[in-house]
């Protein structure tokens, strides 16, 4: 999605995603592809690559509220009424462009962090004597799992509709933490 502003010359850009944020993001897309598609499940890097996503998710936490601006909760934290009048102009085709997360990728993101959490804590539990081998919590985990893929599908998907929606490249942004101004 190449962009250029009148006379030709590049789009100012500025930052928003500062390096904790996109090394949070990546992480835990790896960590999250490793665990569902690669690693076998209940292995030693699989359990592995659980703690570093809940080590990634507890970092992320706290720099949401000592973190740069567009990481802060309080930047994007998605009230009612904030959500609720987003998804109104969403709907009318007419949702305004934010620099940072919009009020349904913050329920999103927060929805897959308590998501990667839950699949963390099971996944954690399932190692105690006082729950090996019980099948409602290997279940849980599992159905957490897939939670987090079915809402990971969904980000993505959103992120491109957006992307083209608001003409720019938003995986992108989340690489080189920089977005259009």
């Amino acid at each position: 999605m190449s962009e250029t502003s009148a006379g030709g010359n590049p789009p100012r850009t500025v930052r928003v995603w500062d390096p904790v944020v996109r090394l949070f993001h990546w992480t835990v897309v790896i960590a999250v592809v490793l665990n569902l598609f690669v690693l076998k499940p209940g292995r030693l890097y699989h359990r592995y690559a659980g703690y570093v996503v809940i080590g990634a998710v507890l970092i992320r936490l706290v720099w949401g509220f000592v973190g740069t601006r567009h990481a802060r909760f309080a930047d994007f934290f998605p009230t009612p009424r904030r959500l609720a009048c987003y998804l109104k102009a969403l709907f009318r085709g007419q949702e305004p462009r934010f620099l940072g997360h919009n009020p349904a990728a913050a329920v999103m993101m927060l929805a897959l962090m308590v998501l990667l959490l839950a699949v963390g804590a099971t996944g954690w539990m399932m190692t105690l004597d006082a729950f090996w081998g019980e099948e409602w919590l290997e279940e849980l985990h599992e159905g957490f799992a897939n939670a987090i893929m079915v809402l990971a599908l969904v980000h993505a998907a959103a992120a491109i509709v957006e992307s083209l929606r608001h003409r720019e490249n938003l995986v992108w942004s989340m690489v080189t933490g920089r977005k259009r101004a």
